[in-house]
């Protein structure tokens, strides 16, 4: 059969994916002869109890005798959807589907594949076979295509609303309206944005938005994720689409930790949000809260929020998440620092607060892809572009006696060790890179060539980079290198 690469234009965004898209749950055959000739062959199959997404790859022969088929699928309770001959792959799913499909509970029991026949001559002979993939709801497949599986670093925006929650622009005629996902899109394609996590307040319903708008975008990778909106307290999950009851302190979300242990059980990444917010009326739940929080279960904080910049004419002061983010350096945990635009109007322009891509967060990723990023993220190689440019820079590495490390990596040193360290930079000066040591900006002597040494200590110490312009003003904020005394 031919065509097999293009299983599922919305499924395979790994390698991991991709070697079990070699395995499917089913392989359906049959034949497509003259008495089919504009007729509908039911070609029916048995779903199990459980899945949260089907996937079907379909294709026939006899096209050179215009043999012609068309797709359509029907579940044990309603018709979901026609593709009819404009596709040879497509997906339904409890939260999404392939345009042309309907989103929704996946019941179990018989299910149909419709094959209508518009034409097949009267001595004909075809074969069709269709692939099917049965998901579990624990694991996280992501909805688009990779982009790219070259390593490299990958600048996108991972916090947006559009019209699924508070978001509003100007659209039409309207003087201002709900905002139409495809705006965020546009606005993220004009920015030169390689991906964007849509985070709707609660809700995953924009994931077949985007679902239906990736094609059309093929240069951006389109993630789903969602920020739960709690009363104490927002955090962004990126990866599942699956429901996570935000209902904290309610019978059925008690603790802050059950709602990490749901998020946890579905493959995602917890990223607290806008940790020094208000909370209360100026700002209902916005600011993080929650008693007995587990920071080992969070995997990032949003250290720069859009809407912060915005009140605050700049990403520094009483807004700032970094000091929050320090604060659990220094108690021993790895998180890594993002920032993200909280884009509520898409048509905001690119050099104004909020704008979508304002702050940029970039990850270096093994490919574009959700799994990749989402990866990157956890890895903590990531840094923060504030003013969201296309092309400022900041890494950092570290060496010690043949050993290295990069951003978000452990260098094990023995206790007074010196540790050579290199910041890279583009985009900017080099002599605006300032040092920071557990949370306390240190003065080594930065070279020409971006190098400065730091004494190893008694104790685990972590070590990053910011970078600032000629006034002073914050421009890249860099994630650590962690030291470890050796024993």
């Amino acid at each position: 059969m031919r065509r097999w690469f293009a299983l599922i234009a919305l499924l395979i965004a790994s390698p991991s994916w991709a070697r079990e898209a070699a395995k499917p749950d089913l392989i359906l055959t049959g034949e497509i002869t003259g008495a089919d000739h504009q007729t509908y062959k039911p070609v029916t199959f048995e779903v199990p109890p459980g899945v949260a997404r089907l996937l079907v790859a379909f294709d026939y022969t006899g096209r050179e005798n215009k043999t012609v088929v068309d797709l359509g699928l029907v579940d044990p309770v309603r018709f979901r959807g026609w593709s009819g001959g404009n596709k040879n792959s497509f997906f339904v799913s409890t939260e999404a589907a392939t345009a042309g499909y309907l989103p929704g509970p996946l019941p179990a029991g018989r299910w149909t594949l419709l094959l209508g026949v518009p034409n097949a001559r009267p001595d004909s002979k075809a074969t069709y076979e269709a692939k099917i993939w049965f998901q579990r709801p624990s694991t996280a497949l992501p909805i688009a295509l990779a982009k790219a599986t070259t390593p490299g670093w990958y600048r996108g925006d991972l916090h947006m609303h559009t019209a699924h929650s508070d978001g509003g622009c100007v659209t039409g005629d309207a003087p201002r309206a709900p905002c139409p996902v495809y705006r965020t899109v546009q606005a993220a394609q004009a920015a030169g944005l390689d991906f964007i996590a849509v985070t709707d307040h609660n809700t995953t319903s924009q994931a077949e938005a985007l679902t239906e708008l990736q094609p059309s975008f093929p240069k951006i990778l389109l993630m789903t994720g969602r920020e739960v909106t709690t009363f104490h307290g927002h955090a962004n999950v990126f990866g599942p689409t699956a429901f996570i009851d935000f209902r904290l302190g309610s019978q059925d979300v008690p603790t802050i930790r059950d709602l990490q242990a749901a998020v946890a059980g579905a493959g995602g990444v917890f990223s607290i949000n806008h940790p020094a917010a208000p909370s209360g009326e100026q700002c209902m739940g916005c600011g993080w809260t929650a008693r007995d929080t587990d920071f080992g279960a969070v995997q990032a904080i949003e250290v720069a929020n859009g809407g912060s910049e915005k009140a605050l004419g700049g990403f520094e002061g009483v807004l700032s998440g970094v000091p929050f983010w320090e604060a659990q350096l220094n108690q021993g945990r790895r998180i890594t620092a993002i920032g993200g635009s909280d884009n509520h109007d898409a048509g905001i322009p690119h050099d104004q607060p909020s704008a979508v891509g304002r702050p940029t967060t970039v990850i270096h990723a093994r490919g574009l892809s959700s799994e990749a990023l989402l990866e990157g993220l956890r890895a903590g190689r990531v840094f923060i572009d504030l003013d969201g440019t296309r092309d400022r820079m900041l890494d950092l590495s570290a060496s010690v006696n043949g050993a290295s490390a990069v951003m978000g990596g452990t260098l094990k040193a023995s206790s007074s060790q010196v540790v050579t360290f290199v910041v890279t930079v583009k985009g900017a000066d080099l002599a605006g890179v300032e040092i920071v040591q557990d949370g306390v900006r240190v003065s080594p002597a930065v070279s020409a060539m971006g190098r400065f040494e730091v004494r190893v200590g008694q104790r685990p110490s972590w070590v990053r980079a910011n970078v600032r312009d000629s006034r002073g003003r914050l421009l890249l904020i860099g994630n650590p290198i962690y030291l470890s005394p050796a024993p």
